[in-house]
């Protein structure tokens, strides 16, 4: 274990974690929420640090990032464990894990190797993903303090639920992220992900104004946050900060706890996606339909297709310099 870092001492030896917005009080030997966190004695522990469970070298469409380096590699690294309990969660078993078996594996790899392998992976950037890296912030922040003096991306894919504090202490370090606005519901964020909208709200805007890139992912779920009154609020919050955020809105499949809501219909993205169109968003994306007109970019000036996708793969990029050839429109994004 590693002694923690965002925490203070509380009278009693009890502490209290400000990772997270859980802003858990932690009594000695007990855990946060998290199940990966440890009062020791009055000191906090992480039992995540080095825990890695998953890496892979992923295209950076797949985070999903459309407007940070397209086309290039990202390597994505992950160890167990979540701040939500979402009911559809698709790695259920790795970021479940310290809460449905009561323990943390992974092998230890050393964030200075986490960087050579991306680097001999021809990677232009490290995902810290797949469950959430608010939990492992350790193990992330410390291979992205090597990354970036090496000249690699950072990108957290994330839940978006994570204190102030962490995210002025990462803002230095972080050049990405893509945050899951799950629903415009407090409801649904309470009963089928155990946690709440407000603070995830403020991370966009807290991100956004830092000038960390920022894209938004929505699942749409047949039956829990397809109302129109959702669409339109995220479509209008995320207007509020700024209407070039590329808002991505994918199909769900059932999976783990939530297998009563049917798959989401084509037609149904679509709908959401000409709602968030209309309303001024300038980049709205339909995601796990490979081959939809959703998936590419256009020129939100003159309407050209600009960059061609099929999947997590580009068939062709017309930018130049992040500019449209045809009317020379400045696109939003990180095009490096």
């Amino acid at each position: 274990m590693k002694v923690a870092m965002l925490w203070e001492k509380l009278p009693g030896n009890a502490v209290q974690c400000q990772l997270c917005a859980h802003m858990c009080t932690i009594k000695p030997g007990g855990k946060g929420i998290c199940r990966v966190r440890e009062n020791r004695d009055g000191t906090l522990f992480t039992h995540t640090y080095g825990k890695l469970i998953a890496a892979h070298v992923d295209p950076i469409e797949k985070k999903p990032l459309f407007h940070f380096q397209p086309g290039s590699l990202s390597y994505s690294i992950a160890t167990p464990g979540c701040n939500f309990t979402c009911k559809h969660c698709q790695n259920a078993s790795i970021s479940q894990m310290p809460v449905e078996l009561g323990r943390v594996e992974g092998e230890f790899v050393s964030p200075e190797n986490i960087v050579r392998y991306a680097l001999s992976h021809h990677c232009k950037s490290i995902s810290y993903t797949y469950t959430e890296p608010t939990i492992f912030f350790e193990y992330a922040y410390e291979t992205a303090m090597i990354a970036h003096e090496q000249g690699l991306r950072n990108i957290f894919v994330t839940n978006g639920f994570m204190t102030e504090r962490a995210i002025e202490t990462l803002a230095p370090i972080l050049d990405g992220a893509n945050i899951d606005l799950k629903a415009y519901s407090g409801d649904f964020y309470r009963n089928i992900c155990g946690g709440r909208l407000e603070p995830v709200k403020h991370a966009i805007a807290s991100m956004v104004e830092k000038g960390i890139w920022v894209e938004v992912t929505t699942l749409i779920i047949p039956g829990y946050n397809d109302d129109p009154k959702q669409w339109e609020g995220i479509a209008d919050f995320l207007l509020s900060i700024n209407p070039g955020i590329p808002w991505h809105i994918s199909a769900f499949y059932p999976t783990y706890h939530l297998t009563d809501a049917p798959p989401t219909p084509a037609r149904l993205l679509s709908k959401v996606r000409e709602t968030g169109l209309r309303k001024g968003l300038k980049f709205v994306y339909t995601g796990n339909i490979p081959g939809d007109e959703g998936e590419s970019t256009y020129c939100p000036n003159c309407g050209k297709r600009l960059i061609q996708r099929v999947g997590f793969s580009i068939i062709e990029n017309l930018l130049e310099n992040g500019a449209c050839p045809f009317c020379r429109a400045t696109l939003e994004g990180r095009w490096e």
